[in-house]
């Protein structure tokens, strides 16, 4: 599953489109990533409208439209449209030409008079939402916040650990309102660097760990959106990702064999000589 870099990078995939109208929408509205959509709703609103901003959080994207006052980005007398588009397992963001014509997976496409834009997914676990009001949709509000933000701080991260006491510290980097856009790579990198096993319970760690297992967060995700979120290329060649999915993978530091569990309910990579 994409990972809040890699959604980050998809979510630019439309950023040709901003400031461009919308002249026709096609949406396979019955189909399972429209799960609670109105698809009517969500043609009748687009159609004629602007894209005018595009935001992430964790592993979600909100693209906004404006129609006849696009400069008032913000204004409260505003009426906007959200689309908002979770990737699931297998979802993509991408550009068209202008006659694009969607195929079996291309869910939804937003014409404008250069380009197309295209949701697709063949697995159809992703999800599109659509909202049309003054005021921030209800699936956008209350999100916790981005890691690589001042208000994911050594407090928050604390509290969010200590209410997971029982639980291996991969689990609780996996959990979405703690660790918004962290998955399975970005955790076993996290505790790789930070020479924590992912199997040890949250009550178990010191104080010396959380620290580093906080500043390890921070420069994961702030190095990944450098990468992966900038272009898609791959983080540098030292990184356990790498390594953490080949069979006889060694750890960049001390060239021993990886060993592999399943952690909360996960595949996961760590190196016995790091992680003890």
């Amino acid at each position: 599953m994409p990972e809040l870099a890699e959604v980050e990078w998809f979510r630019r995939q439309w950023s040709p489109g901003l400031g461009h109208e919308i002249a026709d929408v096609k949406a396979h509205s019955r189909k399972y990533v429209f799960r609670g959509t109105d698809g009517d709703a969500l043609r009748q609103n687009l159609t004629g409208q602007k894209l005018v901003r595009s935001k992430r959080s964790g592993k979600q994207m909100l693209f906004e439209f404006f129609g006849d006052n696009p400069e008032m980005i913000g204004a409260r007398e505003n009426i906007r449209s959200s689309l908002g588009i979770h990737l699931g397992m297998t979802g993509k963001t991408h550009i068209e030409p202008s006659n694009f014509q969607p195929g079996k997976h291309d869910h939804l496409v937003l014409y404008q008079r250069d380009r197309s834009l295209v949701f697709t997914d063949p697995r159809q676990l992703g999800h599109v939402r659509f909202h049309h009001g003054r005021e921030e949709p209800d699936w956008w509000k209350g999100r916790s916040p981005e890691i690589d933000s001042s208000a994911f701080d050594r407090k928050f991260f604390n509290e969010f650990l200590d209410r997971h006491g029982n639980a291996p510290i991969k689990a609780v980097l996996l959990m979405q309102n703690g660790f918004p856009g962290i998955g399975n790579w970005m955790a076993d990198e996290i505790l790789w660097r930070a020479k924590v096993l992912p199997s040890k319970r949250i009550r178990k760690l010191t104080a010396h760990e959380r620290s580093v297992i906080f500043r390890a967060t921070k420069w994961v995700v702030r190095r990944s959106l450098e990468t992966l979120g900038k272009d898609f290329s791959d983080p540098p060649k030292n990184w356990l990702i790498h390594q953490k999915w080949k069979r006889g993978g060694i750890c960049p530091i001390h060239r021993a064999s990886l060993k592999h569990a399943n952690v909360a309910g996960r595949t996961t990579a760590w190196c016995p000589k790091c992680q003890k």
